[in-house]
């Protein structure tokens, strides 16, 4: 895959003046950190195919990550170029090996983001099966590293740090975090760790995905997507989640807590709670910021 990335920086957070009124009765203005809400426009084999709302950052991964995860494409592999204009506003991709057509349809077809994402393109595939999914391969886990994850949520990431309105999404293998994106969207974030890791080839089939936002079908139906076997949330899940969890193999927790997780599903049942429950301790994977922006770059 060829990627031409002309983009200059873009502000992801930008001031605006408030009026912060206490309840003891006194008042001050001052200007307050808020995330910058930015359009991209994603073009594949010249059709208009998305417009994303997102935080303007680590963009091509996101397009990289949104193509995969919706089933457009099957690896990277199957992207000739990916160019991001210098507004950052658009972005043209031109598949390689291409397995469908795509076609217009009236309505967004995958609900992609609470940010109002649309999907304005279909796939449809001259075989009806390779649109289907499939269950994951189970991985054997420690809870060592859920706990950890849940210790990283709570040092927080930097743009929640100044804004407190950014999703967060972590990528790890085992105990060591690859990846950390945040975006608007938790979908969007997801997008970007999954799309950090296609472009540096790791395998996503012995990786966890840990993310701040709730689980809807949506969000469980990329990690299927992706062969992701491991997905964890800080918050929580819904019925449906859960079921297709259990029906495609996904181990699903959240809830994840420094001090607790609720596991919802694991295929690979590994230990018994109680009588190893004392033998869990807490790692401290992540301890500074400096370890952090290291994740960043």
């Amino acid at each position: 895959m060829q990627k031409v990335d002309r983009s200059q920086d873009v502000e992801s957070i930008v001031e605006y003046p408030a009026s912060v009124i206490y309840a003891d009765g006194t008042a001050e203005i001052r200007d307050e950190e808020v995330q910058a809400e930015h359009t991209l426009d994603v073009y594949v084999d010249g059709k208009l195919s998305m417009r994303i709302v997102c935080t303007p950052s680590d963009l091509v991964e996101l397009v990289v990550g949104r193509l995969f995860t919706e089933g457009i494409i099957h690896s990277v592999d199957d992207i000739e170029l990916v160019h991001l204009c210098e507004f950052s506003t658009k972005a043209r991709v031109l598949l390689a090996n291409r397995k469908g057509q795509l076609s217009d349809v009236d309505a967004p077809i995958v609900p992609s983001c609470c940010t109002g994402d649309r999907v304005y393109a279909a796939i449809e595939y001259a075989n009806d099966e390779g649109a289907q999914l499939e269950p994951v391969v189970p991985m054997p886990w420690n809870p060592e590293w859920i706990f950890g994850l849940a210790g990283m949520f709570k040092q927080d990431t930097p743009m929640h740090k100044r804004t407190f309105g950014a999703h967060s999404c972590f990528l790890a293998t085992g105990d060591e975090v690859l990846y950390c994106c945040e975006d608007l969207g938790r979908h969007n974030a997801f997008d970007k760790v999954i799309g950090h890791a296609l472009c540096d080839g790791v395998d996503l089939s012995s990786s966890i995905i840990c993310t701040s936002g709730r689980l809807p079908v949506d969000m469980v139906t990329k990690a299927i997507r992706a062969r992701v076997p491991l997905l964890v949330s800080k918050a929580v899940p819904t019925d449906l989640t859960i079921e297709l969890a259990r029906e495609f193999d996904l181990t699903l927790i959240c809830c994840a807590r420094p001090d607790s997780i609720r596991v919802y599903h694991d295929p690979t049942d590994p230990v018994d709670i109680p009588a190893h429950a004392h033998q869990w301790k807490v790692p401290r994977l992540f301890d500074a910021d400096s370890q952090m922006s290291e994740i960043l770059e």
